[in-house]
């Protein structure tokens, strides 16, 4: 299993001097780590208005910045938004393939279908997003390597075009689909692209069951190029410290949960898509549950700050204002098969289960919440020193 890096380029509040400059400084200094530790990828991702969630509002540009930082890690997106009113098909080919020769050929691309407030703010029409994003697909590989390229279909109509630049990487960089339901992963499996996933805090079994759904795609795979990718690769929580005492001290639990509260405030979309998947409910991939909500959300009967669940009834304490301890985050996380936080032997035994489940590549999500920019530079560094190697 390779280990990765993912990053939302992110800085909870409260936020020091000049900190969306910072969170791009910390950045370039993480890579350069991860560059040097063995990290096989960097991936980023595109979120528009995500304040505190995400600064990674231009995801063509921050890899070209730290490939310019680095000798062999390599780059993917996790990915592009793939609505034609977000980015044009032929404009994710061009900047891709930018980046493929400004970094010497390490590019992986991965697009996403979006939701909530980005589909608003860009006036995407929900039920034609996933189309699209198949489209795009299909269409951004025969841009690299057709001379010239044309399409047309109900949804778009270029006319015969040379699209340049053409990436380093023959016949063009491996192609991947960020994935969050069923239908998503046999379609990746389908179109012969890398499957990338989540789990932050939801079981692993639920991983298991969309793994079986992406080996489904990939047994009646018709490919979209000619580069078949049947990777699958999953991001979750990675906080690795020295002694299970500091990684309590860290608080990095406390700041996992400010990440799951906080996405849906951000992007405006029902905070029980993200409580069904910790119970491990998977959702059909329906447009309307991704739609941003109309008005501020009501409460729900998952906001009980007594839920039987004790990961779900710390979130809710937590959007509640209450205090938590750290000692009883990391009891209540450290029970949670898909959240990596601990001393090295215990994060190795958390990833040995991603592996035995078929990940090919975890994606460690070392920045997140108001961890401090030096525990999380220590934990890139334990990881690479210490369980890449195991992992090799």
């Amino acid at each position: 299993m390779i280990i990765d890096v993912f990053s939302e380029l992110q800085k909870a509040k409260p936020w020091p001097q000049n900190h969306e400059r910072k969170v791009l400084e910390e950045a370039i200094e993480q890579a350069r780590l991860a560059d040097a530790l063995g990290y096989g990828c960097w991936w980023n991702v595109e979120h528009h208005g995500a304040t505190e969630f995400s600064y990674s509002s231009a995801p063509e540009l921050m890899p070209v910045v730290l490939s310019q930082h680095t000798k062999r890690l390599r780059f993917g997106h996790s990915g592009i938004l793939a609505p034609f009113k977000i980015n044009h098909p032929l404009r994710i080919a061009e900047r891709a393939a930018f980046l493929d020769l400004v970094s010497g050929g390490r590019l992986e691309l991965g697009l996403a279908r979006s939701g909530g407030n980005e589909w608003t703010t860009f006036g995407v029409e929900a039920e034609t997003t996933r189309e699209q994003l198949r489209e795009a697909l299909q269409m951004i590989p025969r841009m690299w390597t057709e001379t010239p390229f044309s399409w047309d279909s109900p949804n778009l109509t270029i006319p015969a075009r040379d699209v340049v630049p053409k990436p380093l990487q023959r016949p063009h960089p491996p192609l991947w689909q960020t994935c969050t339901s069923p239908e998503s992963f046999e379609m990746a499996g389908e179109l012969g692209v890398g499957a990338l996933a989540t789990t932050l805090l939801s079981p692993l079994a639920s991983l298991a069951s969309l793994f079986e759904h992406y080996q489904r795609g990939l047994d009646r795979m018709q490919p979209c190029s000619q580069v078949v990718n049947a990777q699958r690769a999953v991001f979750t929580f990675v906080h690795c410290a020295e002694t299970r005492e500091a990684a309590i001290e860290s608080r990095a639990g406390e700041a996992a949960l400010w990440f799951v509260n906080a996405a849906p405030r951000v992007f405006n979309v029902p905070r029980d898509i993200w409580i069904d998947a910790i119970r491990g409910d998977l959702q059909a991939s329906d447009p309307a549950a991704t739609r941003e909500l109309e008005a501020p959300e009501a409460p729900i009967p998952d906001d009980d700050i007594d839920d039987p669940v004790p990961v779900i009834r710390l979130l809710n304490r937590q959007r509640a204002g209450q205090v938590l301890d750290p000692e009883e985050v990391f009891e209540v996380l450290d029970a949670v098969e898909s959240v990596i936080i601990g001393d090295p032997e215990r994060c190795e035994q958390k990833m040995r289960g991603y592996a035995e489940l078929g990940a090919d590549r975890l994606m460690c999500l070392h920045q997140f919440g108001a961890l401090a920019p030096e525990r999380v530079l220590e934990s890139l560094r334990i990881t690479g020193e210490v369980l890449i190697p195991k992992f090799a």
